[in-house]
């Protein structure tokens, strides 16, 4: 079985309080990645950021000021144009999952485990570091051409990060 782990594709990293013109567009991407996922009868999980209200009290929100995925609010939803029903949703509260890492490994055969998501730079390359950590012998890919970063240069950084970590970095 392939997995495809879709990370925080909720409207405020898309267009909303931290959203740029290159997470809006991978919007369609992302949308057609899921669905060729679904149709080759391939799981599909999806990360959803999650704040409290409190957030500006948290060391996240110390060091980024900006009031975004506060649970409930439109701003943590993932985008409409994603296709979520039927599938795993798991909240965090912090850039990775350890949460994550757990229900993928729990799955006995896994042929390989691919990314694509917001941001490239933070969330995407946190859960990919844990993902290879947990599951080192499985093929780990990074779809760029469905993921954005904070901006274009942090997001070419953290490709090439992951490409040194041994994590595959595609263009489809």
């Amino acid at each position: 079985m392939k997995i495809l782990i879709v990370i925080d594709m909720q409207n405020d990293f898309i267009d909303g309080a931290l959203g740029t013109p290159e997470a809006v567009e991978i919007v369609p991407a992302v949308a057609e990645k899921i669905r060729q996922y679904r149709e080759a009868g391939n799981l599909v999980v999806f990360t959803r950021d999650t704040h409290g209200e409190d957030y500006l009290d948290t060391q996240e929100g110390q060091n980024l000021p900006v009031i975004h995925c506060v649970e409930g609010t439109s701003g943590w939803e993932i985008s409409p144009q994603l296709p979520v029903e039927n599938a795993r949703i798991i909240n965090k509260p912090s850039f990775g999952s350890l949460e994550l890492a757990d229900y993928v490994a729990s799955f006995e055969q896994i042929d390989s485990i691919e990314l694509v998501g917001l941001c490239t730079d933070i969330c995407v390359i946190s859960n990919a570091m844990i993902l290879k950590a947990a599951l080192p012998e499985i093929p780990l890919l990074v779809d760029a051409s469905c993921c954005a970063g904070v901006t274009p240069e942090s997001h070419r950084n953290a490709l090439e990060a992951m490409k040194m970590c041994q994590i595959t970095v595609t263009h489809s």
